[in-house]
């Protein structure tokens, strides 16, 4: 005859047997009007989003200086890369941007930011980081206000953001940190 097996967890069994017995998993009994409600849960994002690094392609080596050290950066943070060309105002005329030349001249700006991207990545080696845009004159000005702390403020037809410029942190820490 064998000897009964100790219970799991009554302080008798040894390690084998512990290790190897396990409880099993009863379900509990509902009765049939016990519903459950399906909860709807919005999509959970990432704490902190990715960065985006915007870069303005004049056509000069510094601008591209610029774009291979963004793509450079962009693979160590995770970001991406917005290479942006900026057409000039119209003169102020607001008909004047919907000539078939303004089209053309947005579409050549659109080529040659394609063609700088595309250099900097063979430089860099930096894949999938890069993306292009041509922007107006007053977008990328109003982005270039809100970096130098300006308040922007999106209105989309959700809502309302306000970005603000992080705060700095204190000098002294600065300091150390590059010390």
């Amino acid at each position: 005859m064998s000897e009964p097996r100790p219970r799991p967890g009554s302080g008798q069994e040894t390690d084998h047997v512990r290790d190897h017995v396990r409880d099993p998993v009863v379900p509990t009994a509902r009765s049939e009007d016990d519903t459950v409600e399906l909860l709807r849960l919005p999509p959970l994002l990432p704490r902190r989003q990715s960065p985006w690094l915007i870069v303005e392609i004049d056509g000069t080596p510094s601008g591209h200086d610029a774009l291979l050290w963004a793509l450079r950066e962009a693979a160590r943070r995770e970001a991406t890369v917005v290479a942006v060309a900026v057409l000039d105002d119209a003169g102020g005329d607001p008909l004047a941007g919907s000539t078939r030349g303004r089209l053309r001249e947005h579409l050549a700006a659109h080529d040659r930011l394609e063609a700088h991207l595309l250099r900097a990545i063979a430089e860099t080696g930096v894949h999938g980081r890069g993306r292009t845009a041509v922007l107006d004159r007053p977008v990328f000005d109003a982005l270039t206000a809100a970096t130098h702390g300006a308040d922007l403020v999106v209105v989309r037809p959700h809502g309302k953001t306000l970005l603000r410029q992080a705060v700095p942190r204190p000098l002294t820490r600065r300091l150390v940190r590059g010390a």
